[in-house]
């Protein structure tokens, strides 16, 4: 048995302003407190409204880690997908969101780090460095991530194409990839809405994806995308 060691939590050391927009952020437990208030608040909100329902969640894997990939039309998109989640998976799920809209204003990004469990991508500065540190997260804490690959909202309520991002995460590791669809966000809150309508929402899981021997490379990444990205279209025919 190794000697036990003290290890400083990744966050030390940073501001609070800089803890809600930091990938490093740890979850105190006022944090966890009120992460699961809101939890509850957003779930009431989303079967009352929206009458909620969930298709496949059997599909999701016992234990993370783990990456829920979903098509991406509306705000409510990473609500939905958290809300679907059962309790033991719901302390260690982060959506990850757009930093320069989720992240930008320190209300803002206590908002999404608190209700949201959200982590920042800077779209505009997503290089590989940045991947990396997810990918290291994900592994290393064994987290749950939401993912939207096509990298920004639909504007027309139709899919567009996958980008390598995602495989740039799970390439060459077992962290499965479970395909999810969602239906009705995009009639309940486009992108040019300010207010949700009060329309049904449907999210469909799939079978978990494995991508252990997928090459760690530009042709994996793009083989990855192209796999999750059918697998997401076979799904909406069930919707």
């Amino acid at each position: 048995m190794q000697p036990w060691k003290l290890q400083p939590a990744r966050d030390t050391g940073l501001t609070p302003a800089e803890r809600f927009r930091s990938v490093r952020r740890e979850t105190g437990l006022l944090e966890s407190l009120a992460h699961h208030f809101s939890f509850l608040i957003l779930r009431i909100y989303l079967v009352v409204a929206h009458r909620l329902q969930i298709l496949g969640r059997h599909h999701l894997p016992a234990h993370a880690p783990f990456i829920l990939a979903t098509n991406h039309c509306s705000h409510l998109d990473a609500l939905s997908v958290v809300a679907a989640l059962q309790a033991r998976h719901r302390e260690r799920a982060f959506p990850i969101a757009a930093g320069d809209v989720f992240f930008q204003t320190t209300p803002v990004s206590v908002f999404s780090a608190i209700v949201l469990n959200a982590l920042p991508m800077w779209r505009k500065n997503c290089g590989p460095h940045a991947l990396a540190e997810l990918r290291r997260k994900l592994q290393g804490e064994k987290c749950i991530y939401v993912i939207f690959p096509e990298g920004s909202r639909s504007r027309d309520g139709h899919m567009s194409p996958f980008k390598h991002g995602l495989g740039m995460l799970v390439a060459e590791t077992p962290v499965p990839v479970v395909p999810c669809f969602i239906g009705g966000t995009f009639e309940a809150l486009p992108s040019h809405r300010k207010i949700p309508r009060p329309t049904q929402i449907k999210i469909v899981m799939g079978q978990p994806l494995d991508f252990a021997t997928t090459a760690n490379n530009r042709e994996g990444w793009s083989q990855i995308a192209r796999s999750v990205e059918s697998a997401v279209c076979n799904l909406a025919t069930q919707s």
